[in-house]
């Protein structure tokens, strides 16, 4: 027997659970559970029933799915340390670098984020931040028949929303920040709040709560916690505070507290996620001096050379605050000519799209705005948005990314810095009607 959300995959005996989408509604698709072999139907609402199948009743199919997929796979959640990350920027890193650290210091440790998930030495790959309730507890089973006492994973806003974290018991959870994105789904900054602030208020009383404290969201985020509150920072008084001693493009000093962390990370954000990995670990457990030399992940202020002195620059950025962060910090560190390349996605938030389009102007010597993953939307429309706003002459349009990549190394001196904005790790481009691979890294290498 297993537990199936959707029709397509139901195999003979298994029990199929109907959610109620966006876009969608699960309960439409129950004769089709029944006739690929279905047999109990977990749904919301009254329904015409048929002969010889059992019908649960629910207040909310969601809720139920995640219970049942915790209960299925006997709540793996419980067997390991499992920390929660959220927030708008900041999760992919601080979930990873945990992850590493943990290994690093002999632990047996799991990792799910945007990038990849990975049990121990093996890796899986990522379809989203975070899994479906059902891949989820199934992953999480892995873990603990894998030996693993620590798992990391990132909470997305949808998945808390859509109670895809339900019934998971967490050791801990980490605030990051909280900036625009994501509206086009939460409508507004208080509902996209509200979500992230759900994890913490689930937290348990043996669980810890941990704040940017630098945030002002943190206070109302930690209001509803059971859970053990502390604060990290480097402009208020907080448990873990922290300052910037030196930093280069070869990477930075931190002092915490008053012991100093060498990292290869640089940048103001990437300290306060530094901060946040070194008070998590030490609340899970770690020695101080078992903390260092932290590399950043794959696609985050990911850097190469030329031979001729250009530097390439490969950053997930796809957020005003995020864009902001980046340039701000290359500007900090290297005073040479700055060209981005950058877009926005199709089939989301179009608030954030002239937004964007000013701040890379504004922050940058020189702007190719492309295409990122477009989907159903016409690139040039989304073009048309991100510089809708826009009067001064220190940008052109380029809708082809690979040719966008290729000019801006055209443009560039030695010295200068190539930034590649908002794909990061992701080595595809989804369009309307297919996906293509497409690496950012692997463009940048073939043209700097």
């Amino acid at each position: 027997m297993n537990i199936y959300f959707d029709s397509r995959k139901v195999t003979p005996n298994s029990i199929f659970v109907a959610i109620k989408g966006n876009n969608q509604d699960g309960n439409a698709f129950i004769p089709d559970a029944i006739r690929n072999g279905a047999t109990t139907v977990v749904h919301e609402g009254d329904l015409e029933k048929v002969p010889g199948i059992t019908y649960i009743q629910v207040p909310d199919s969601r809720l139920a799915l995640a219970e049942m997929a915790q209960n299925f796979y006997g709540n793996p959640s419980k067997k390991l340390k499992l920390l929660g990350v959220t927030g708008t920027n900041g999760k992919t890193t601080t979930a990873t670098l945990l992850y590493k650290l943990f290994r690093d210091t002999g632990y047996k440790a799991a990792l799910l984020s945007t990038i990849e998930n990975k049990i121990n030495d093996n890796t899986y790959p990522a379809t989203h931040t975070t899994p479906d309730p059902v891949a989820l507890a199934e992953f999480l089973d892995q873990a603990v028949k894998a030996g693993c006492t620590h798992a990391f994973m990132e909470c997305s806003s949808h998945a808390i929303h859509q109670k895809r974290t339900h019934g998971l018991e967490f050791a801990g959870a980490i605030f990051t920040n909280l900036t625009h994105d994501h509206l086009d789904y939460h409508k507004t900054v208080e509902a996209y709040a509200d979500a992230k602030k759900e994890l913490f208020d689930n937290l348990p009383e043996t669980a810890f709560a941990l704040a940017n404290g630098d945030d002002p969201k943190s206070p109302y985020m930690l209001s509803g916690t059971k859970a053990r509150k502390y604060f990290f920072g480097m402009k208020h008084p907080a448990d873990f505070f922290g300052k910037i001693i030196t930093q280069s493009l070869d990477g930075m000093t931190i002092s915490i507290n008053g012991k100093e962390i060498q990292t290869k990370l640089i940048g103001k954000f990437n300290a306060y996620n530094i901060l946040g990995i070194f008070a998590a670990a030490k609340l899970l457990g770690i020695e101080e001096g078992k903390i260092y030399n932290l590399t950043p992940p794959q696609g985050r202020l990911e850097f190469i050379k030329s031979p001729a002195g250009v530097y390439g620059v490969v950053d997930y950025a796809h957020t005003p605050d995020a864009l902001k962060n980046v340039l701000a910090t290359l500007h900090e560190i290297q005073h040479s000519k700055i060209i981005t390349v950058v877009g926005c996605g199709g089939d989301r938030d179009t608030v954030k799209r002239s937004v964007m389009g000013s701040i890379a102007c504004e922050l940058s010597d020189y702007v190719i705005f492309t295409s990122d993953n477009p989907r159903s939307e016409d690139p040039e429309k989304i073009l048309n948005n991100i510089t809708s706003e826009l009067t001064g002459k220190n940008f052109e349009i380029q809708t082809d990314r690979a040719k966008a990549i290729s000019a801006a190394c055209r443009r560039a001196a030695p010295g200068d810095i190539i930034l590649l904005a908002g794909k990061g790790h992701e080595n595809y481009q989804i369009f309307k009607d297919k996906t293509v691979h497409f690496s950012d890294m692997e463009e940048l290498k073939k043209s700097i």
